[in-house]
């Protein structure tokens, strides 16, 4: 179960209120900061909070899978993938677009970029250095 439930205590949830607003839709955010209410993991699979639900017992064997699929990617495109991702946030959609066209107008000249779409021609697995 999840909760931000620091209101039923006296306490609204501050810091908590500021990931949940930018997570989930903001009614959802605000009932839960208001209202202190628990919900399920299959509630906050649907509401965005949480990626994905599996019993304990798969706990280790999806996050394996998930580390798996990232890792197989060229470093450099994750690299780049994650500071643009978290950078774009902070910006005006028409600045967000402009960041992101650039990026990636720069990235195509990468050697990443250069074998994934040589190996997708050639209908082969990329090989990342």
């Amino acid at each position: 179960t999840f909760a931000a439930n620091g209101i039923t205590n006296g306490l609204f949830c501050s810091m908590p209120a500021v990931t949940l607003s930018r997570n989930v839709p903001r009614k959802q955010a605000f009932n839960l900061l208001f209202t202190g209410a628990f919900i399920s993991a299959e509630q906050a699979l649907d509401m965005g909070l949480v990626n994905m639900v599996v019993d304990p017992d798969d706990l280790d064997a999806a996050v394996d899978k998930v580390s798996a699929d990232i890792l197989a990617k060229p470093r450099y495109a994750v690299a780049r993938g994650k500071e643009m991702f978290y950078r774009q946030l902070q910006m005006p959609v028409d600045d967000a677009l402009d960041y992101a066209a650039g990026l990636m107008t720069e990235d195509m000249g990468s050697d990443a970029a250069k074998e994934g779409i040589t190996a997708f021609t050639e209908k082969r697995k990329p090989v990342w250095e």
